[in-house]
């Protein structure tokens, strides 16, 4: 079985893959403190309590945001399931190809992202991360990454809020009776939820209009399903999004497909009965 750890700010998302099947997920809190043998103790009661144990774990990957964590999860992967990781960086095959300024600065979580949507809808899709920040990614029909956004998350932005006006309190970030706020509740979360909505609307807009094609909208994140019942722009919520990726990008990884191109067109290549484009 394979461990998938997404490392993010705020929170770490673990999953327990037997081959393609999901079978355990977790989220813990992000502790950048922690050491190894801290996140393993956390690591083996969580197995424990889902029936499943570390002997069984032959693999492990990693995308993660937070430095000093990578090197806390490799020790933890090399000394307690005795498997060296792959921690996903721009030396790992992903089956995506850059065509941005800066590909060394692309979070790791954001390339899982792309590469699971992209492989998701066989097509030019938009992957949107509802996390700590609300990130958008670009993957056009070629199976190229050609962008994306970045704007705050919504849970930061109303911390920000609480934190600034003193007159105002932490809400519950669900959808208001209506848009048109009758009480100070309603008022925030008018605009925290309804106006993020409208945030997701207009950039996927403005993103299809330069891609030049429709293309499929997939979201993720903890409040991906809130926001997805507000606008007809996300088409698919998948809360393991991230971690669908990090399993896929093992999958490359550890059979070493051969890739190749014919000129500028990409191949498909098979891997056990799944497809890949070829970068």
């Amino acid at each position: 079985m394979l461990l998938t750890v997404d490392i993010g700010n705020t929170n770490i998302k673990l999953g327990v893959y037997d081959h393609d099947t999901l079978v355990a997920y977790w989220r813990i809190v992000t502790d950048r403190c922690k050491l190894a043998d801290e996140y393993a103790v956390l690591v083996h009661n969580l197995l424990k309590m889902s029936h499943l144990d570390m002997s069984s774990l032959r693999g492990c990957v990693i995308s993660c945001v937070v430095p000093p964590l990578t090197s806390q999860f490799r020790d933890l992967a090399q000394r307690y399931l005795q498997v060296e990781p792959i921690v996903l960086g721009l030396h790992v095959e992903t089956g995506l190809r850059y065509l941005v300024d800066t590909p060394n600065e692309l979070g790791a979580d954001r390339i899982a992202n792309s590469l699971a949507a992209y492989h998701l809808v066989q097509g030019p899709v938009i992957a949107i991360a509802l996390g700590t920040a609300t990130a958008f990614d670009v993957v056009n029909g070629q199976g190229e990454y050609i962008g994306g956004a970045i704007a705050p998350g919504i849970s930061i932005s109303a911390e920000a809020l609480f934190r600034s006006a003193a007159r105002l309190y932490q809400v519950e970030l669900i959808r208001p009776p209506q848009v048109i706020g009758k009480n100070t509740v309603h008022y925030i979360q008018s605009g925290l939820i309804l106006g993020y909505a409208g945030l997701v609307e207009g950039l996927v807009k403005r993103m299809q209009t330069e891609l030049g094609e429709p293309c499929t909208v997939v979201a993720t994140g903890g409040l991906a399903e809130v926001i997805a019942q507000e606008t007809q722009s996300i088409t698919h919520v998948e809360p393991y999004l991230t971690l669908e990726g990090l399993r896929l990008i093992y999958t490359m990884n550890t059979n070493q497909p051969r890739w190749h191109t014919n000129g500028t067109k990409r191949q498909a290549i098979e891997v056990n009965g799944e497809c890949y484009s070829a970068a």
